[in-house]
């Protein structure tokens, strides 16, 4: 019985040191891969983007392999705002995003090495909450109007207000990151007002809700591609931006040939729109590679360095 006993011990101990060693030989694997993978990622151009019409154009580039993949691995990051692609940046696990200006020249101010590749297509509109039967941005008045700080959009709200003469305080500003959630807000009769960009205006629109402003008016374009240039010196670097600026620029093209419709499998996979969505869609002109005005830019540090 006692020798019995003995081999089953001995036995057992066998087989959890094999396992054991099994074990460890996987996890090994494990980390050997991610090192590898990680070292592949590393080595790609990684360019940060979000649920935003302006982001189409790179959308379009990489289903429709506009990008040369042969020349250059360029990865588009997926993020909910531009607030997290600018976080993103900081932290240097981006080589560049798809963001506004304002966030552009913040992190600018926080030591980032700014290069703006080129300006977007990206444009706001202030909308009223129908039930609240706001139709001018003079009813914004002790109102809340719901946006995301340091950023074009919180620009434009003040902006907005300035031109109705009210008091920039007495416009109450809540922080909403989340473009989708601000929509959501205002169809939820949860907020006085938003700032939208495209496509998530024209769901406002389509309920009836009323456009106060659109920031196409003022004058300025806001949204750009913005890279770390310390991350993008090197040569490799620098040809995976020539393929990744081709890849763009054909995109746009493509764009303003054919129209945002032309591609309604995208709009579906990208910013989940519906057919009816799709179909009131405005046309938007992408247009050519350009930097952004000198005029753009001291607007916006000046407007960075007041002190509201």
């Amino acid at each position: 019985m006692k020798i019995s006993r003995l081999v089953c011990s001995l036995m057992l101990l066998s087989i959890c040191v094999a396992c054991g060693s099994s074990f460890e030989k996987d996890r090994q694997k494990a980390q050997e891969e991610q090192t590898r993978l990680n070292r592949i990622d590393s080595a790609a151009l990684k360019i940060g983007v979000s649920p935003t019409i302006d982001c189409l154009p790179l959308f379009v580039a990489k289903e429709y392999c506009l990008f040369d993949t042969l020349k250059a691995d360029i990865r588009l990051k997926m993020f909910d705002a531009h607030i997290d692609i600018e976080d993103q940046i900081l932290k240097d696990k981006l080589e560049g995003g798809v963001i506004d200006l304002v966030r552009g020249q913040r992190l600018k101010s926080k030591g980032v090495n700014v290069v703006y590749a080129t300006t977007t297509a990206a444009y706001w509109q202030i909308i009223g909450n129908r039930k609240s039967r706001i139709r001018l941005v003079k009813q914004l008045d002790d109102k809340m109007i719901a946006m995301t700080r340091y950023s074009a959009p919180a620009l434009f709200a003040d902006y907005a207000s300035d031109s109705a003469r009210l008091k920039r305080d007495n416009v109450f500003k809540i922080q909403i990151n989340d473009m989708s959630l601000r929509l959501k807000m205002l169809l939820n009769n949860e907020i006085d007002a938003v700032v939208l960009g495209e496509p998530y205006a024209t769901v406002a629109r389509l309920y009836k809700n009323n456009v106060l402003m659109d920031s196409r008016n003022m004058g300025f374009k806001l949204g750009v591609i913005v890279l770390n240039g310390n991350k993008t010196a090197s040569k490799k670097r620098k040809q995976q931006l020539d393929v990744f600026l081709k890849g763009y620029a054909a995109a746009c093209d493509s764009l303003d040939k054919y129209g945002m419709k032309h591609y309604a499998d995208l709009l579906g996979k990208y910013y989940k729109l519906d057919k009816r969505s799709i179909e009131a869609l405005p046309d938007v002109k992408f247009g050519n590679l350009s930097k952004p005005s000198k005029a753009d830019l001291e607007r916006v540090d000046k407007w960075l360095n007041s002190p509201n």
